[in-house]
C-alpha cells in the first residue's frame, strides 16, 4: 500500500552531543511516530480529520507537553534541544502532532509564580492546553500594529477586535489573547501598551463575546484554524498575563525557541519526504529497473539527504545556545531561514521521484509538500528572517 510505514532506518555511530538521554528521548519519539502518529495521519489527514483525542492523552503520558516545564512544575525540565529533537520525530509523522505540543512547551510566558503554579503542572500532564490569538488582518509580520483593544470596565476587561490564523481556538482550554491596553500609542513604540490576556473555556467553545470562523487551509490538517471576533469579551483583571502594557517583551522573547521548533518541524517534513522518496524508487520500476539505479534520482536523494543534515546540525547549534542562555535571535532567524526554505525544496523533490503518483492523495509525499510550503510563512515569514538577519549583519534601517 503507498501510505505503508517505511521501516525506520538503522543508527549510525553518534557526535558526543548526542547522550544517551538524548539517544533515548529520540528514539521514543521516533518509535511513536511510526507506530502511532504515522497511521492516524495517514488516515485522516486526506480526510481533512483532527488529531484524536487518543493520541493526545498518549503525548501527554510520554511528557510530550511539559519538555521544557521545570520539574517543580510537573515537567521534564529538558531544554530546547529535546524539545527541538522530539519536534523533528513528530514532524516526520504528521507536522500537526509536531505543532500540538507547543501548546504545552511554549506556554508560561509572562506568567506570574501564582499562574504558574495554578497552571503549568496541568499543562505539563496535557490537561490544559491553550491556544494564540495574536495576529490580525493588518497585524501579520508587523505584531506592533494590533489594533485588537482591551479596556477597563470595573474589576473587568473588555476586549474587542479582531484576530487572525489562531489554530486549536476551539480544542484548547485557553486563549491567550494579545490586546492594546494603552488606548495611546506612540507612533515611534508601536510596541509599547499591548498586554496578553489568559481567558480560560470549555474545550469545544469560545469564550462568551468571541465568535469563530474556520479558516479554508490547504494544509496544516488534524486542527482547525479560526479567524475570531471579540465583541465586548469580559475577562476579570486576574486575566491579565504579567505586566500591563509589556507583553510585546516576554513574547518576542519567546520567539527564538518557537524559530528553533519551527525549524525542526521543517526538517521533519523534509526527512519524511525524503525516506518516503527512498523506498518508492527502490520499488517504483522504469526501463526494466528501479528508478533508484538512475543516476537523476540518485543525484536528487544526495542533494536532499545533503540539505536535511546540514538544517539539522545548525538546529542543533542553535538549540545549543538557547539552552547556554546566550542570545541568538540572528541565528534562530538563520536556522528557521534555512529550514523551512529547505523543506519546501526537498518535499517537492520527493513528490517530483514519485511522478504522477506523488500528485495524489494515495502518497503521503503530499502531505509533506503542503504543509512544508507553511513552514516559509508562520513564525515570521521567510522575509522576515531575512530582515532580521541583516539588521543585525548591516545595522537597522532608520527611518
Amino acid at each position: 500500500m503507498s501510505r505503508e510505514n517505511p521501516p525506520i532506518p538503522p543508527r549510525d555511530d553518534v557526535p558526543d552531543y548526542m547522550t544517551e538521554e538524548r539517544l533515548m528521548i529520540q528514539e521514543t519519539a521516533r518509535n511513536f511516530t511510526m507506530k502511532e502518529v504515522l497511521p492516524v495521519a495517514n488516515e485522516l489527514d486526506p480526510i481533512n480529520g483532527e488529531i484524536p483525542m487518543s493520541l493526545r492523552d498518549q503525548m501527554a503520558r510520554m511528557g510530550f507537553f511539559g519538555i521544557m516545564i521545570p520539574t517543580r512544575y510537573e515537567g521534564l525540565g529538558l531544554g530546547c534541544f529535546e524539545y527541538c529533537l522530539v519536534a523533528e520525530e513528530l514532524a516526520r509523522g504528521w507536522m500537526s502532532v509536531a505543532s500540538i505540543m507547543a501548546r504545552g512547551n511554549a506556554a508560561g510566558s509572562g506568567f506570574n509564580e501564582q499562574q504558574k503554579a495554578d497552571f503549568l503542572p496541568r499543562i505539563a500532564r496535557g490537561e490544559y492546553l491553550g491556544a494564540f490569538a495574536l495576529s490580525e488582518p493588518n497585524a501579520g509580520s508587523d505584531v506592533a500594529n494590533l489594533s485588537t483593544r482591551a479596556r477597563r470596565d470595573g474589576d473587568d476587561w473588555l476586549i474587542n477586535g479582531s484576530k487572525m490564523w489562531c489554530t486549536f481556538a476551539d480544542g484548547a482550554d485557553y486563549l491567550t489573547v494579545m490586546a492594546r491596553t494603552d488606548p495611546n500609542v506612540d507612533p515611534k513604540a508601536r510596541h509599547k501598551g499591548i498586554s496578553a490576556f489568559h481567558i480560560p473555556k470549555p474545550r469545544g467553545t469560545l469564550p462568551p463575546g468571541v465568535q469563530g470562523t474556520a479558516v479554508k487551509k490547504i494544509g496544516y490538517r488534524g486542527w482547525k484554524t479560526f479567524e475570531l471576533a471579540f465583541e465586548n469579551c469580559r475577562v476579570p483583571a486576574s486575566a491579565l498575563i504579567g505586566e500591563e502594557g509589556k507583553a510585546f517583551y516576554t513574547t518576542m522573547g519567546k520567539l527564538e525557541v518557537a524559530r528553533a521548533h519551527t525549524a525542526a518541524r521543517s526538517i521533519g517534513l523534509a526527512r519524511g519526504a525524503l525516506e518516503d522518496a527512498i523506498k518508492y524508487a527502490q520499488e517504483r520500476v522504469q526501463f526494466g529497473m528501479p528508478i533508484a539505479h538512475f543516476q537523476a534520482i540518485r543525484f536528487k536523494i544526495a542533494d536532499m539527504a545533503a540539505q536535511i543534515e546540514a538544517a539539522r546540525q545548525l538546529m542543533y547549534y542553535v538549540a545549543t545556545e538557547i539552552d547556554s542562555g546566550r542570545r541568538c535571535d540572528k541565528e534562530s532567524s538563520m536556522v528557521k531561514l534555512f529550514a523551512a526554505e529547505m523543506a519546501e525544496r526537498v518535499t517537492s523533490e520527493a513528490l517530483q521521484i514519485h511522478g504522477g503518483a506523488g500528485y495524489t492523495t494515495d502518497f503521503a509525499v503530499e502531505r509533506y509538500w503542503r504543509d512544508a510550503r507553511l513552514t516559509k510563512i508562520f513564525e515570521g515569514t521567510s522575509e522576515i528572517q531575512k530582515r532580521i538577519i541583516s539588521d543585525r549583519l548591516l545595522g537597522a534601517i532608520k527611518a
